[in-house]
């Protein structure tokens, strides 16, 4: 057995000598200035071919007959298909105090935004999350020690509930496998850990098994956490050798495996859930200028790949061409002191949402929502 600082050194020599040396030498060529164009109203550099709009902003109504305010603070979300062929994007509001919540925003089949509303209220530091396998969406609190998850329906029909059961901790994000109905969580802390749930029932996330990943030579074994609820100590200290990450932020299901980012040391990692073997897909420390710092949230595009949104770094959403090489697709200019987060792209896939979550100002309480057209069958290895 190896221990944990041998296990992360392992990831980055094992994966990082083999392929993330030679993204370096792919990324010596400039990008391709004629790719991408400037939107001067919007201050954003998008590839060509692309249309941005601003679709809620912290404040304000989205449409004339909604009675709900667009929240500041929006951070992580996704997109949900409706029967009538529009769509639904949740989004989370990172407040305190029993000020977050999530906030959803209805679009017709045509892309109109028709409503917007409440589905979650009264918590606190609702950060990222995920979808389950049936269409609802987990809120995760980023609350240290009270952080709880949330499942939310997206139509706002239902209440949301508290799944305790899932663990309560410093909460970021989930995936669940549709292979076997796991969740996996990630922890926002310096010294984190990665968690795997097991629900009795699929399709309830209410009673299950809450473990945690522990290192052993370049794979994890999951254990039982004793105590989910934390009654007795944090979650992270429960089991002995659990390994640990620093900064846990997005996680995306893709392939049999699932991928994670950590913002402290600014990596994205894989785990093969058939095999438990885990391994670093990209590490900005290999790169003289890396492209994408500040990993955060992750999204999976139409095509099979990986989109990473930067809190801080240059306000970029980056894909990773080939899952591996890291391509700014959008930039956000004049706004250094916000973060981008929650990328989802609309069920057939033509549209990406995504937010600014301070704006312009920097304030908590401002953030823009933006919508992104694409161009057709968008690939990042085109902009290689």
């Amino acid at each position: 057995m190896i221990n944990r600082r041998q296990l992360i050194q392992h990831a980055i020599t094992g994966l990082a000598g083999a392929q993330l040396l030679t993204a370096e030498s792919l990324l010596a060529k400039p990008a391709h200035s004629d790719l991408y164009w400037y939107d001067e109203g919007l201050k954003a550099t998008l590839p060509k071919g692309a249309t941005l709009r601003i679709v809620a902003k912290a404040g304000y109504k989205a449409t004339p007959s909604s009675s709900y305010l667009w929240h500041g603070s929006p951070d992580g979300g996704d997109c949900f298909g409706t029967s009538d062929g529009g769509w639904v994007y949740v989004c989370n509001r990172e407040l305190e105090s029993g000020a977050g919540g999530v906030g959803a925003l209805r679009f017709n089949a045509q892309g109109e935004v028709i409503d917007s509303y409440s589905i979650l209220s009264g918590t606190t530091r609702n950060c990222a999350g995920g979808r389950t396998l049936w269409g609802t969406w987990l809120s995760c609190e980023e609350n240290g020690e009270q952080g709880e998850v949330y499942e939310c329906d997206p139509l706002g029909k239902k209440s949301a509930r508290r799944l305790s059961a899932m663990g309560v901790c410093n909460h970021e994000a989930v995936a669940m496998d549709p292979a076997t109905g796991y969740a996996y969580l990630t922890e926002d802390r310096p010294n984190g850990c990665l968690y795997r749930f097991i629900p009795n029932t699929l399709g309830d996330l209410s009673v299950g098994v809450l473990q945690v990943g522990v290192a052993r030579d370049d794979s994890l074994v999951w254990q039982t956490v004793p105590d989910p609820s934390a009654s007795t100590k944090p979650l992270r200290k429960q089991v002995t050798g659990a390994a640990k990450f620093r900064g846990g932020e997005g996680i995306a299901y893709l392939d049999k495996h699932i991928y994670f980012t950590t913002k402290i040391d600014n990596k994205v990692w894989s785990l093969n859930v058939e095999t438990n073997t885990l391994s670093v897909i990209y590490d900005a420390a290999s790169y003289k200028k890396p492209v994408l710092t500040g990993v955060d949230n992750i999204a999976v595009t139409p095509n099979g790949e990986l989109l990473i949104a930067e809190d801080g770094g240059d306000m970029q959403l980056v894909g990773l061409a080939d899952n591996k090489v890291p391509v700014p697709l959008v930039t956000l200019h004049g706004q250094l002191k916000s973060e981008m987060t929650g990328p989802a792209f609309s069920p057939d896939g033509s549209r990406l949402y995504f937010n600014s979550q301070r704006g312009f100002t920097g304030s908590k309480n401002d953030g823009i929502t933006y919508e992104l057209i694409l161009p057709n069958n968008i690939h990042f290895n085109r902009y290689l």
